[in-house]
């Protein structure tokens, strides 16, 4: 009877995760689509917003095309729907936060709240430094370097896939201090470690700026240097992180030890209660038995 209890108490709460899930999720959705539909009224100055950058050091006379019938319309919808999920991010980053928590120890969740705020400011000033800092000296350099009669008009469509893969490249790569100290709070590398590797660091770093962005040498670099510097940043990060995690784990240990003490007394303390109990119980019914032999024929 107790394991069929238990058993419906478990999909009782298994339940509940679902439908806290689904709401969470519900909520996700409603706030892209909030977002979704004032951005969609001014989708078109959006597009010639995110295409300035390159717009400005286009020949005289010369202007973006649209190869796909389909694109003038599709291209500017589909970067208004990007934009109101880039924009909920810190929202979507909550409700995830939210449902995650409850399940975490104390020390946990002062450790997860903090990474994941840095992580999304550091997102956002990685897209940023690539649209404000990269796209003008990137653009600028591939428009000059074309031959001499190559009429320079890109395709809307790919124009956005590329400024995508820059955004995501810059703000993935603005994550280094981040992923940093998980390394080292997690227990895979030490900062000791990680400051012996900064020949191989840095050597990396221009690897991953080679794949992640245009093969021109202004984009490696401003990619490469950044992500270094961040890394330099988090090894910084990761000595505190270390120590105040260690504190965190010891206290919590002391918590754990002196529940398990006060329990341990509760428990001696009831079985040394029940044992004079039944000692006094024992004493009366022995002392019933001798008045009922004194007083017989």
């Amino acid at each position: 009877m107790a394991s069929s209890n238990e058993t419906v108490h478990q999909e009782q709460g298994f339940l509940s995760h679902l439908i806290e899930l689904r709401d969470r999720l519900l909520k996700m959705v409603l706030a892209v689509v909030l977002l979704f539909i004032p951005l969609f009224l001014i989708r078109d100055q959006i597009y010639t917003r995110l295409a300035e950058p390159l717009s400005r050091f286009l020949p005289e006379g010369t202007e973006m095309i649209a190869y796909e019938v389909a694109s003038p319309f599709l291209i500017p919808l589909k970067l208004a729907l990007m934009l109101s999920v880039f924009m909920a991010i810190p929202y979507l980053l909550y409700q995830i936060w939210s449902f995650v928590a409850p399940g975490l120890y104390t020390h946990e969740k002062r450790l997860v709240a903090p990474l994941l705020a840095s992580s999304t400011l550091l997102f956002y000033a990685g897209v940023a430094f690539s649209y404000f800092v990269v796209f003008p000296l990137v653009f600028k350099f591939l428009i000059n370097v074309a031959p001499a009669g190559v009429q320079v008009s890109p395709d809307i469509a790919r124009y956005l896939d590329f400024v995508i893969t820059m955004f995501f490249a810059f703000g993935i790569a603005f994550e280094v201090p981040v992923a940093t100290v998980l390394l080292v709070v997690t227990g895979i590398t030490t900062p000791e470690k990680l400051t012996k590797m900064r020949p191989y660091v840095f050597v990396g770093a221009f690897i991953i700026g080679m794949f992640l962005t245009p093969p021109d040498v202004i984009s490696q670099i401003l990619l490469a240097v950044p992500m270094y510097l961040l890394f330099e940043v988090g090894v910084l990060l990761s000595s505190r992180f270390k120590v105040w995690v260690k504190d965190a784990s010891d206290a919590r240990d002391e918590m754990l030890e002196e529940e398990a003490a006060s329990a341990t007394a509760e428990k001696t303390t009831a079985k040394t209660s029940a044992g004079g109990y039944r000692n006094s119980l024992t004493d009366h019914v022995d002392n019933d038995s001798s008045k009922g032999d004194d007083g017989g024929p």
